[in-house]
């Protein structure tokens, strides 16, 4: 069977999972969307003044993160640090808890397939954040790369998943490497850099391994069910790779090559699925 077929079967909570679920739904609304409020006021002030840079709002998603991790019993690993350099982060893509993970260790904005700002809740939560949402279409791909170059010039530090799209978070599909375009631009290339990001999930104890993974048509609610029904929420780790230089690589297709091989080197596994 093919894995983006073979997803998880929901386990059954029981009583005391349903407690934990009962105190934690709640406390992680106020925590979510009470902050994101507290995001909207400061962001009325802080655009003004600002512009496209944000320099208070970060730390308000950062706090997010850490926060809603803790809630869930999600033990959080960082090895390296986020680069302070102007450029872009990729990682691999396991699980919406990504990017609790990886905005909990870098002040980042996320690029996003153009579907998530329409989704309740957390479409909110990522047009708040300044996520970047692109579309998939062809004939947008233009006007996608200006708006690239437009938030690097910003300042900002971007993160995407060259995937693609999600995987059980065991195993890490081929990188694509259209989105690695935009560094090449005439004005930016010699001072820009990607940093490799590897996202590693390790499951409670007694879970399938692939108990952070959400992938192909698994539906959300259930999935966080299990997460928040769980005694312990196992731990993420997130290791940062030294910088690759764009200009040194040469063309956007050796750049996702060798982003890839560097996350790849601190996965569990190396294996690539067809």
């Amino acid at each position: 069977m093919n894995w983006l077929e073979n997803e998880l079967r929901p386990e059954p909570v029981g009583a005391i999972g349903w407690f934990r679920i009962v105190w934690r739904a709640p406390l992680l609304l106020l925590i979510n969307f009470g902050c994101l409020a507290l995001l909207c006021l400061v962001r009325l002030v802080e655009q003004p003044l600002c512009g496209q840079r944000r320099p208070v709002t970060p730390y308000i998603t950062q706090f997010v993160c850490l926060s809603s991790l803790a809630v869930l019993g999600i033990r959080l690993r960082r090895q390296g640090r986020a680069m302070t350099q102007a450029g872009a982060l990729v990682a691999n893509h396991g699980s919406w808890l990504d990017i609790y993970a990886l905005n909990a260790c870098a002040r980042i904005y996320f690029v996003s397939k153009s579907e998530v700002a329409r989704w309740p809740g957390i479409g909110w939560l990522a047009r708040a954040t300044g996520t970047v949402f692109i579309n998939r279409r062809g004939g947008e791909a233009r006007a996608q790369q200006q708006m690239f170059e437009a938030r690097l010039r910003a300042g900002h530090h971007l993160l995407f998943f060259p995937e693609g799209t999600s995987s059980d978070g065991r195993r890490i599909l081929p990188f694509k490497s259209t989105l690695f375009a935009a560094f090449f631009a005439e004005d930016l290339k010699n001072d820009m850099a990607i940093q490799p990001v590897t996202v590693v999930y390790h499951a409670p104890a007694g879970k399938d391994p692939r108990f952070h993974g959400w992938w192909g048509g698994m539906p959300f609610g259930p999935h966080i069910k299990q997460m928040m029904a769980a005694p312990s929420g196992g731990s993420i780790e997130v290791v940062f790779h030294d910088p690759i230089t764009v200009a040194e690589a040469g063309d956007r297709k050796r750049l996702a090559a060798q982003a890839e091989v560097a996350v790849r080197s601190a996965h569990p596994s190396a294996a690539a699925v067809e």
